[in-house]
């Protein structure tokens, strides 16, 4: 089976086309994984602005979405008939319909479903993927699986796992090959999603089975990277920002210490907001040099991570969890890998984080959700949904 992810709920414009059966011990393959981000525009601001997001969006997803497909088609190894590429008109309702005989119609044949992030996220790049997909799955005839963007970023881990092989000619070609390792996920487990907006822990006992353990009260982890960042005059986005300075005393250590809120609460909720205070009174208290801003951003980020890693094995260990899945653009930071691998392993629970470039918004991982959480909806019925949760 084939399908086509869409992700816009934010900033990005996301297509990727993943291949594989839900049932097999192997991962899901990834032909094509198309991103366009306005980043670059958004970049002077220091932050998201949702029109200008959402404008670039309406520019890009379909050339996004072509380029997923014809990228697919290479890598899998389609075998396309040839035709003309051109339109016909249906004369009685006088609509221009697409050519069967068409290189687009051809690629589109390939394709068992599509999937879309419907939530949660901004109203206006939202609609701009649900709509566009609504409209595909009727235009093409195709089922159409609504996933909740929280889950998506869940399944970026059953996204396969490879390695590299021998060098093997390929339709003329020198490629090499690869090998799809097994998966090692197992129920029940945690997954701590953790990005600009979301902070949660999630019980996950089956697919389709969570519960939610625990949010943040205030701000998400990656929104107060962001905060951090321009406070101690740093880019956007913040986390890369703060995790390059932070590397400059890392293995020295800092004598800054800050406070790690609600690390010892009798629940799995979050708190960042005052984390992030305490920097700023920080910052008005000393001379922001670049050894005092090192420091500051070494101790920040180890407390933001040391607060993650504690309430996580706090609730893997409560549930009896087999593993432990994080999720979203923080787990790229290297210490939160690092710190979860070594504690995970000391209790001997599985933790898997999934690649660097999978870990921010992307359609392999909405394509992902839709293999193991099969729901077919009309697409007529099918509506955005900025505040959708768990």
């Amino acid at each position: 089976m084939k399908i086509l992810g869409i992700e816009t709920t934010c900033d990005e414009t996301g297509a990727s086309v993943v291949e594989g059966d839900p049932k097999s011990s192997l991962g899901l393959k990834v032909l094509s994984n198309v991103v366009a981000s306005s980043f670059d525009l958004q970049k002077k601001y220091g932050g998201v602005v949702p029109e200008v997001a959402a404008r670039e969006q309406v520019r890009v997803i379909i050339p996004v979405i072509n380029e997923a497909l014809e990228n697919a088609a290479e890598v899998g190894g389609w075998k396309l008939e040839t035709g003309r590429g051109n339109w016909k008109l249906d004369k009685e309702s006088n609509i221009q319909l697409q050519n069967p005989d068409s290189h687009l119609f051809r690629l589109i044949s390939k394709i068992d479903a599509i999937a879309v992030a419907y939530g949660p996220g901004l109203i206006g790049s939202l609609l701009i993927g649900v709509e566009t997909a609504k409209t595909l799955a009727l235009a093409w005839n195709k089922p159409l699986i609504p996933v909740n963007h929280l889950v998506g970023h869940i399944y970026a881990n059953w996204l396969a796992l490879t390695v590299n092989g021998k060098w093997k000619m390929v339709n003329g070609k020198r490629q090499k090959s690869i090998a799809y390792l097994p998966l090692t996920i197992h129920f029940p487990l945690i997954a701590l999603i953790v990005s600009g907006g979301h902070t949660d822990l999630v019980l996950m006992r089956d697919h389709a089975k969570f519960d939610l353990l625990g949010s943040t009260l205030d701000d998400a982890a990656g929104e107060a990277f962001d905060k951090v960042a321009r406070v101690l005059g740093l880019g956007y986005p913040g986390g890369p920002e703060i995790e390059k300075l932070a590397s400059r005393v890392q293995g020295l250590g800092s004598s800054i210490k800050l406070p790690r809120p609600m690390i010892n609460s009798n629940d799995f909720d979050f708190s960042f907001s005052g984390l992030k205070t305490a920097v700023v009174n920080r910052v008005r208290g000393i001379e922001l040099r670049d050894q005092n801003k090192s420091g500051l951003a070494a101790e920040f980020q180890k407390a933001v991570v040391d607060v993650l890693v504690k309430k996580t094995m706090k609730a893997a260990e409560k549930f009896g969890a087999k593993a432990i899945i994080i999720g979203g653009g923080v787990a790229a930071n290297e210490l939160l890998r690092s710190q979860m691998t070594t504690q995970s392993s000391r209790t001997g629970i599985t933790v898997l984080f999934p690649s660097k470039k999978l870990s921010v918004d992307n359609g392999a991982m909405i394509a992902a959700a839709a293999f193991y959480n099969f729901k077919q909806v009309d697409p007529l019925k099918l509506s955005a949904d900025p505040s959708l949760h768990f």
